[in-house]
């Protein structure tokens, strides 16, 4: 056991203080956790899973209760980054909440300012394996993301979206099957 009830099996916490967990959580083996100049705040029952990476930067990265991060999934902390209660995050999934200019053809793209808007994700979402969420954008709570996604914008509540840029192909609760003539 860790701090309060937290199992953490060889990983690496960077940030002292600025790294907070809820109760009863787990962090798995190969994690990094870095709050560079920002912090990490996590809900009760985070379970963080194998090879993940969470890394602030200068902002802060807020994560409700009951959250899952499975393995080798990227949370950074760019404009700042807010996760909301019951949310699962699938393997292999990257959240980026900043972007890199590259309008000016002199100046290589390293050198260029850089924009970080921030992201916020819903309570009650399910992120599928290997989707890329990009800054700015706003999971509305009770979104289903498919797997292979990239989101950017805004999502409408209950939405599931599915594809590249991601696009709501019906609702929760909907059936996706055609309905028969009679």
């Amino acid at each position: 056991m860790g701090v309060r009830g937290l199992r953490v099996l060889l990983a690496v916490i960077a940030g002292g203080g600025r790294v907070k967990f809820g109760k009863r959580g787990a962090i798995r083996s190969g994690v990094r956790i870095d709050a560079d100049k920002g912090s990490v705040r996590f809900g009760v029952e985070a379970d963080i899973g194998y090879g993940a990476i969470i890394r602030c930067g200068r902002a802060n990265i807020v994560i409700g209760d009951h959250f899952s991060l499975n393995p080798y999934s990227i949370l950074y902390g760019g404009g700042g980054l807010t996760i909301g209660n019951n949310v699962r995050i699938a393997a292999h999934t990257t959240v980026i909440p900043a972007n890199h200019s590259f309008d000016a053809l002199d100046v290589p793209i390293r050198l260029q300012r850089s924009t970080a808007i921030g992201i916020s994700i819903g309570n009650d979402v399910w992120i599928g394996a290997n989707c890329v969420i990009l800054d700015g954008a706003k999971i509305a709570d009770g979104c289903v993301i498919a797997a292979g996604s990239v989101v950017r914008g805004e999502t409408e509540p209950y939405g599931i979206y599915a594809g590249v840029p991601a696009k709501r192909i019906r609702f929760r609760g909907q059936s996706d099957r055609p309905s028969s003539a009679v």
